[in-house]
């Protein structure tokens, strides 16, 4: 199976001993980037405000130009965030992380782009990202029928 490149435009805003793109890093499953130019043109973006719903059909791009998230405050977010909107939004999730945990649409770099990858059919990559925190599985706990609602409607319109 191909390991889509994931990417992290990491603002250091957070907390580093809590920061899920630190970790991921350490683990060599993510690549920092300085800034959202740095980014390979077409991948995909996820972004919490973005009008657009990530769906299968983004697949072909993250495996061509791969899947980035924008690591910052939930504070700042809206001011990082209104800069571009052209990424995609993840349908509304529970977060599972130590941090924001139960809260909708809070979640941790990690969760976003486990919940990305769940979207595209990357289940085993998105299960390994999540294997390396304590309360990973839980996210695919909390979010399984949204997620599975997801991917049934996306094949639906497929005609799969």
């Amino acid at each position: 199976m191909n390991f889509p490149n994931l990417f992290v435009v990491h603002y250091g805003q957070c907390d580093p001993k809590k920061c899920t793109s630190i970790k991921l890093k350490k683990f060599n499953l993510v690549k920092f980037v300085p800034k959202i130019r740095f980014l390979p043109k077409n991948a995909i973006i996820l972004d919490p405000f973005a009008p657009k719903m990530l769906s299968i059909q983004d697949k072909e791009y993250i495996d061509r130009f791969g899947l980035a998230v924008i690591d910052c405050s939930w504070k700042h977010a809206d001011n990082v965030f209104k800069k571009f909107r052209t990424g995609r939004k993840l349908p509304r999730l529970l977060a599972a992380n130590s941090v924001n945990y139960g809260r909708w649409e809070k979640l941790s770099s990690v969760e976003a782009l486990a919940a990305g990858l769940y979207i595209v059919k990357y289940f085993t990559i998105a299960e390994q990202l999540l294997s390396k925190f304590s309360w990973g599985h839980g996210f695919l706990d909390l979010n399984y029928s949204a997620l599975d609602e997801l991917i049934e409607k996306n094949d639906a319109e497929r005609g799969i």
